[in-house]
């Protein structure tokens, strides 16, 4: 008989954002597989064995995890965020797509989580409050000129856009050419929000627009939202000003 795998979302900090039905599944687990930040992220358990690798071996991890189900074990595959946003749920279905036929029956349940996107939102206000759109800047899986068409099509479609994997040691520049590609299709009055680190103790959120920007403050453990010609900023005095994006479109 299989066993079960659970593929959870661990959300984007501590314990505070983890669900009740993702605590349920990492105490069912008896083995922990993932990103090693994020496995130490997961509560120790007596018993449990925990696998840690590289972030680059999505597919490796997958099988790993399809192996042991496979042969009667509970496994969890951990992802930051939502599991099934740029993170570990696809890369587990695509190994079952490319994989052994008896893959197909595993008992396989994806645990939402809450993502980085919802998680910077609530930090800024509202501003998911309207048609938006979650874009990778990362060209590690596709290349990058797919990157730019996407971006273009979404300036143009007046979408609030969330940016992911903005920049990293590897490509440093790629934000930088993002935001160059944005001047050429929205105003530079255009809303622009980092949210770095959030839930974590070095949180900072940073309110500015397109044209003020500081791309050097931007890094992997920044989520990126511009606006939509609907997102406007409530001015408070005694704390930081609120954004939301109207529901009903102008």
């Amino acid at each position: 008989m299989s066993g079960v795998l659970y593929i959870v979302g661990l959300g984007p900090a501590d314990e505070r954002w983890l669900t009740l039905e993702a605590q349920e599944a990492l105490a069912q687990a008896q083995d922990i597989i993932g990103y090693e930040p994020y496995v130490a992220r997961v509560p120790m358990r007596e018993g449990q064995t925990r696998i840690a690798s590289d972030n680059r071996v999505e597919i490796d991890r997958a099988r790993e995890a399809l192996e042991r189900t496979a042969q009667g074990r509970n496994v969890a595959v951990v992802s930051g965020g939502d599991p099934g946003v740029f993170a570990m749920a696809a890369a587990v279905l695509e190994a079952v797509d490319h994989g052994p036929k008896e893959w197909r029956d595993l008992d396989i349940r994806v645990v939402p989580g809450v993502s980085a996107m919802q998680a910077a939102a609530a930090r800024l206000g509202a501003p998911l409050g309207h048609d938006f759109c979650a874009i990778s800047l990362s060209d590690n899986l596709k290349p990058w000129n797919v990157v730019e068409k996407r971006l273009e099509h979404a300036a143009r479609g007046d979408f609030v856009i969330a940016l992911y994997n903005p920049a990293s040691r590897a490509r440093p520049t790629r934000v930088i050419d993002a935001f160059a590609l944005l001047r050429r299709f929205l105003p530079g009055s255009a809303f622009v929000g980092l949210a770095k680190s959030v839930g974590r103790e070095k949180e900072d959120i940073i309110l500015t627009t397109l044209d003020e920007v500081d791309v050097s403050l931007i890094d992997m453990s920044t989520l990126v939202v511009i606006g939509a010609s609907g997102t406007k900023r409530i001015t408070r005095e005694s704390a930081r000003d609120w954004v939301y994006t109207a529901r009903k479109a102008e």
